[in-house]
């Protein structure tokens, strides 16, 4: 895991102006409206901290991917959330650094950082600039630690840097699931692509009992046990890769878990499904869900579980006809209080958003990139700048 990092609960951070980094790239509705507000809501113990401590804020976050100036990514949605958290404070919204840094409202918001072009691609002049809007600087943003953007990785080169409460939450409950992980551990693997992930699923085929791998993921592997999958995505240029991770995996006895039936249709947008054997999917379908058998044998192994990582949705959950198979997992793990759960990843937090139970997940994690990649390589970027920090002081 990172090196030295010193929290805000660890040191006295009284009557400053904080410059902090959060992810509240928060899940927008068809409308822009906001979808689901976790993200800022595990930030707020943060919030209050430094509030509480007579510090000013400034507070630096990024919302989609615009591509140069567009109000469709506004932080304006933010502030007007924030207003309702935060009724006795006052708040505002800049869009220039010279402006924000003269203001005298309690929590000011830089507009979406993403819209300053030398966010994305570093630079240590924007950093500078960004670092004397301030005394110390806090990343409260693990959903960004692993990318090497200026604000997540440029200010603590200039200014003290810390790290936030939910930053302090997000590594001490990765590192039980890395480190000395109770076992039976079992991981939870969708997505789409193996290439993305095959340097993860190398790392967790070493430190897990079982992983079971879902989504379009599962299909390379279905291709690489030699059976057709129709018109299911696929990555044929990844199936000997997938060969190689299921001969790696019974070298490390770890057992991966894939599907043994489906639930198939022409189009992802169908309102009628069937289920098929995994070995028999007719040649004009795809897959779009687990089937029921499938269901029940990872219902099992969830069961008998004391620690697990999920990550990534099983099926098409978008469409209610294929969401059977996301919701059955997310039902799995909630009934199992002897584990310790670590769910995280945005499509995978929305599929649960509005579940009941949410509390019995041990941790969601504000970061699927992030967790896997800590998970994967043990640091990363944005915990190495604040490492840095610690080390040149």
């Amino acid at each position: 895991m990172a090196g030295k990092i010193t929290y805000i609960d660890e040191v006295e951070i009284k009557n400053k102006v904080v410059l902090l980094r959060v992810d509240f790239n928060v899940s927008l509705n068809a409308d822009s409206t906001i979808a689901d507000d976790i993200r800022i809501k595990q930030s707020i113990p943060t919030i209050n901290l430094l509030l509480k401590n007579n510090n000013r804020i400034i507070i630096v976050s990024h919302l989609g991917r615009p591509k140069g100036i567009d109000k469709k990514y506004s932080l304006q949605i933010i502030v007007d959330r924030l207003k309702q958290y935060f009724q006795n404070y006052s708040i505002g919204l800049y869009n220039d650094l010279e402006t924000i840094k003269n203001a005298s409202e309690n929590i000011r918001i830089l507009e979406n950082i993403r819209f300053f072009p030398k966010e994305k691609d570093y630079s240590n002049l924007f950093a500078k600039k960004l670092a004397s809007l301030a005394d110390i600087y806090v990343n409260d943003a693990f959903g960004v630690c692993h990318r090497s953007d200026t604000s997540v990785v440029g200010p603590p080169k200039f200014i003290p840097g810390y790290g936030g409460l939910l930053l302090k939450q997000e590594l001490t409950m990765i590192s039980k699931i890395t480190d000395k992980p109770k076992k039976p551990v079992v991981a939870i693997i969708g997505g789409a692509k193996v290439s993305t992930k095959i340097d993860l699923l190398n790392k967790l085929v070493k430190i897990v009992d079982f992983l079971i791998i879902g989504g379009g993921l599962a299909n390379t592997f279905v291709c690489a046990q030699g059976y057709n999958v129709g018109t299911s995505f696929c990555e044929y240029e990844a199936v000997q890769e997938a060969r190689r991770l299921l001969s790696l995996a019974k070298k490390n006895r770890a057992f991966i878990v894939l599907p043994v039936d489906a639930v198939i249709a022409e189009n992802k947008d169908d309102k009628v499904s069937e289920i098929v054997k995994i070995n028999n999917i007719p040649l004009r379908k795809s897959i779009f869900d687990i089937g029921p058998e499938t269901k029940a044998e990872i219902g099992n192994i969830i069961a008998k579980a004391k620690t697990i990582i999920w990550n990534g949705p099983v099926g098409y959950f978008e469409n209610p006809v294929f969401r059977q198979g996301t919701d059955f997992v997310y039902y799995s793990i909630t009934q199992n209080d002897h584990a310790i759960s670590v769910v995280g990843g945005g499509d995978t937090l929305t599929a649960i958003s509005k579940k009941e139970y949410l509390d019995k997940i041990t941790h969601l994690s504000t970061g699927g990139g992030a967790m896997l990649e800590l998970i994967e390589k043990g640091t990363l970027p944005g915990l190495e700048a604040l490492d840095f920090h610690q080390k040149n002081k």
